[in-house]
């Protein structure tokens, strides 16, 4: 699967599905995670909540890896770091 991601509601949506295709429940994950399965719940609804930490982790966790790359659109120019 390859999402382009523009909002938090929609990251919520794919962890929620992937966690349920890989017939994983709330409580078995946020065990996983260190966390309450209401936490989890909260997270699943609200994914802008979702620190990056546990972001790369609940992605491990669920089989699936984030990715950062330039648009095709935007203009390429050297930046200084």
């Amino acid at each position: 699967m390859r999402q382009l991601i523009t909002s938090p509601r929609q990251v919520a949506e794919i962890l929620r599905g992937r966690r349920k295709a890989l017939r994983i429940s709330q409580q078995e994950l946020a065990t996983k995670l260190g966390i309450s399965q209401s936490r989890l719940s909260t997270l699943e609804e609200d994914a802008a909540r979702i620190t990056l930490e546990r972001l790369i982790l609940l992605a491990k966790l669920l089989g699936l890896e984030l990715v950062l790359q330039d648009k095709k659109d935007a203009p390429r120019k050297k930046t200084e770091w």
